[in-house]
């Protein structure tokens, strides 16, 4: 089994390019090096500079090379596919000319991958991880989510042979049990592959370890996170808006919350999942003093499980 442990932006903060408190991206690579990381995701798109000398330069100088870029943007919106395509075509174009990672002997697609995410909606943020309550796509709204993923991962695939992943995300139209159901009922395998997170899985309700197991057949890259179990209480039990709850520290480094990592473990052990696996912690990031120490508790934690 060989897995390796990969870090990504949002856990200086990082999801919303427009937010004026983003540290440099510079800081970010640097302290993910210093923390013991060799890999890194890009972060949404915009994040990193899309010049491939300055990129690459700086990831060369910090000994990373790139697992994932991210598409975190509204991915239901009929006006929003250009805009789609061209983040796609972005990327993947950037992602094709960045040194490769290794390729573990059973891993079904090499790294790098386009990470598909629905962002957070006004309408389902206050009631993320509630699936009883949270509003669901009409028909056709979904229908037309779907035929937005499936451009996407198709361009990323013919022109460019990267493989799409799609991640279910808290306060996204993609997240609940039946949504991803539906998801992988819709998407064939051949087009995209799942990024299931942990944390996310156990946000929305969701056992991790059943829903890895239930599939692995789909996942080609996974995301690590942990869930404080006293901060996610209140956030549940409260109106609270997705990142309102990141910014009161429900995700915290990993092997101090409620997740089990040695059944995470195991199980990756039996299904001999070959490949990446990004360490993530969505905070304020305003709070990104502490980013540092964290990512190097998640990181020695995760060590020390034989991960």
């Amino acid at each position: 089994m060989t897995m390796h442990i990969t870090s990504a932006p949002c856990c200086w903060g990082v999801d919303d390019v427009n937010n004026p408190h983003l540290p440099p991206w510079q800081r970010v690579l640097g302290e993910a090096a210093q923390a013991g990381y060799r890999g890194i995701e890009l972060g949404p798109y915009g994040y990193l500079p899309l010049d491939i000398d300055l990129v690459g330069t700086a990831l060369e100088a910090n000994g990373l090379s790139v697992v994932a870029g991210t598409i975190f943007d509204d991915l239901v919106d009929p006006a929003n596919l250009d805009n789609l395509l061209r983040q796609t075509r972005d990327i993947c174009d950037l992602l094709t000319r960045l040194p490769r990672l290794p390729k573990a002997p059973g891993q079904r697609f090499a790294a790098p991958y386009l990470v598909l995410i629905d962002h957070v909606h006004a309408e389902r943020s206050l009631v993320a991880g509630h699936p009883e309550r949270a509003p669901r796509l009409s028909p056709e709204c979904w229908r037309q989510a779907m035929a937005h993923i499936e451009a996407i991962a198709t361009l990323a695939r013919d022109r460019y042979g990267v493989r799409a992943v799609i991640h279910p995300h808290a306060g996204g139209y993609i997240e609940f049990e039946d949504e991803i159901e539906q998801l992988v009922a819709d998407i064939p395998a051949e087009v995209a592959g799942l990024c299931l997170d942990t944390g996310h899985l156990y946000y929305s309700k969701m056992d991790p370890v059943s829903w890895l197991r239930r599939y692995a057949g789909r996942i080609d890259y996974l995301h690590f996170k942990d869930i404080d179990p006293e901060v996610y209480a209140e956030v549940m039990a409260e109106p609270v808006d997705f990142f309102a709850a990141c910014a009161r520290g429900v995700m915290c480094p990993i092997g101090r919350g409620v997740l089990d990592y040695d059944a995470i473990h195991a199980l990756l052990k039996e299904l001999d999942y070959q490949g990446y696996i990004t360490v993530e912690q969505e905070r304020d990031p305003r709070n990104a003093a502490g980013s540092l120490q964290d990512v190097a508790a998640s990181l020695a934690f995760l060590q020390s499980k034989g991960f």
